[in-house]
């Protein structure tokens, strides 16, 4: 359901930038242009190194969806640590993180076949965005749960609602660092693209590789299979 690139992230988690030390920044930094360079090695380098606290949540989310998009069932024991790491900081975390981090923990476990609980995934990533509906992090999770569920439950005329509300809040200059801020960009341009607008979609992928010339994805395969 969820891709960091060609479209899951999943995507769809903690604050990126909100930390306020300059080692986070830096790393924030560092993961935002691997994650443009699709370089997803150096994220595993990361959450097998940072601490248990929620800014390592965010990678962790964004790293399942990436090695169940490449590795298939060999991404359970990941997937199974951040279930582990979630339920270990839910006290430590605000609820509509707790309920967006659970969410995407069931959407992992039926892309492995651990369990299947696709109204259950719903309910939370809705919920996540009712408690908190100003917060990109849970507008962008709820909107990848639309866009990737199949019918009747899936709503993609929604979902770029969320993610057009999310652009608009991730433009503040303190989500900078945050790889969900260019990824959300990414599923606006798809979205028009599913809805038969691929003029408008090829305009919006222009304009995000504007923003990050780096975006290989984007410039190297999305963009070119846009255009005429």
């Amino acid at each position: 359901m969820y891709k960091v690139q060609r479209g899951i992230v999943l995507l769809l988690c903690m604050v990126c930038s909100f930390s306020l030390s300059a080692q986070d920044f830096r790393a924030d930094r560092d993961l935002l242009d691997a994650y443009l360079r699709n370089d997803m090695p150096v994220w595993r380098q990361f959450i097998d190194s940072a601490q248990h606290t929620e800014h390592l949540l965010i990678y962790e989310y964004g790293y399942c969806a990436a090695r169940i998009e490449t590795d298939g069932g060999g991404a359970r024991p990941f997937v199974k640590r951040f279930r582990r790491h979630v339920e270990i900081l839910k006290e430590q975390l605000p609820s509509e993180h707790y309920a967006m981090y659970m969410s995407a923990v069931y959407v992992y476990e039926m892309k492995i076949h651990e369990s299947f609980h696709p109204l259950r995934a719903l309910s939370l990533a809705r919920d996540a965005v009712n408690k908190a509906p100003n917060d990109p992090l849970t507008l962008t999770h709820y909107g990848l749960t639309l866009f990737y569920a199949p019918k009747p439950v899936g709503n993609k005329r929604e979902a770029l609602r969320l993610f057009l509300k999310a652009e608009k809040i991730f433009a503040d200059s303190s989500w900078e660092n945050c790889w969900l801020r260019p990824a959300a960009q990414m599923y606006i341009a798809q979205c028009y693209d599913k809805q038969g607008d691929k003029v408008e979609a090829a305009r919006r992928a222009k304009e995000l590789l504007e923003q990050y010339p780096d975006y290989l994805y984007i410039k190297n395969t999305y963009l070119p299979a846009l255009l005429p």
